[in-house]
């Protein structure tokens, strides 16, 4: 299954799929109230996809859930295992929507698929928005889990990773972060050392769809050169946006890659070696 579903699929309004809005922020049930897909469920990024650490140096600004409460929300809004799970967000997948899709992934659920463009390219089409809450009737039991979430790594891997010519740590936060220039979320400017930067952005059309996956290819092996997808590590300043890029590569059909979900928000804050380009 292509983790990619395009907005005119019949699936999304037919009834047949369980179908999540993901949305970001303060404002974020808000902006769900005044405008979603029909029939699709709201899910909040801080509420439902993380926990809440006191310290964001261990695990950072956005660390999984924990299994047990991820499973309770899966069934609190009508996931079985059997379910066709489809996402989006308002961030054309570079918020929510990436996020929510790996971490079905992550625990071995496959019939998840992302609207391509978001709720955008839904509007641009011509898709009719409901307004209000919808929920779903919840699922007879919690969703069947796994002992762990899959394809993560810890500071201790990357650490060696980063240092190692055969593997790749691909940062893909905004150049100006990545450089030192400015950091606007968390507490010290740079990357990780030996990190490579790509910017997430980069495989979005100007219409906030995603490249072909011919092209995502070309982008995505440029950085990885012939290291194998398994020893490929991601991460952006908080596990969310990284999400988008994993998203990206396996469209393009690089499968395997791991995600750092502390990222830049937990590196800089253990006291540990920072890099910066700043001229």
């Amino acid at each position: 299954m292509s983790p990619l579903i395009e907005v005119t699929d019949p699936h999304i309004l037919d009834g047949s799929a369980v179908l999540i809005d993901v949305r970001g922020g303060a404002d974020a049930h808000e902006r769900y109230l005044a405008g979603h897909l029909p029939k699709a469920v709201f899910a909040g990024l801080d509420a439902d996809l993380a926990s809440h650490p006191e310290d964001a140096a261990n695990g950072g600004r956005h660390p999984l859930p924990t299994l047990e409460d991820f499973a309770d929300t899966l069934q609190r809004w009508g996931v079985t295992p059997d379910s066709h799970v489809i996402v989006y967000d308002d961030k054309a997948a570079a918020m929510g929507g990436a996020r929510l899709w790996w971490m079905l992934r992550s625990i071995g659920h496959t019939n998840v698929q992302v609207i391509n463009g978001g709720l955008k390219a839904a509007t641009d089409a011509g898709i009719e928005l409901a307004t209000g809450d919808h929920q779903n009737e919840p699922a007879a039991a919690p969703y069947a889990i796994p002992a762990e979430y899959t394809n993560t790594v810890d500071i201790e891997e990357v650490k060696q990773a980063a240092k190692d010519e055969g593997r790749v740590v691909i940062d893909v936060r905004e150049g100006v972060r990545y450089q030192g220039i400015t950091e606007p979320l968390d507490k010290i400017a740079g990357h990780i050392p030996g990190a490579v930067n790509l910017f997430y952005s980069n495989s979005m059309s100007p219409e906030g769809k995603f490249l072909t996956s011919q092209a995502l290819n070309t982008l995505y092996s440029e950085v990885i050169g012939d290291v194998l997808p398994k020893d490929v590590i991601v991460h952006c300043g908080s596990g969310v946006t990284a999400c988008h890029t994993l998203l990206g590569m396996e469209h393009a059909g690089i499968i395997g890659p791991k995600l750092y979900v502390g990222s830049w928000s937990e590196w800089s804050r253990r006291d540990l070696p920072i890099a910066t380009t700043e001229k």
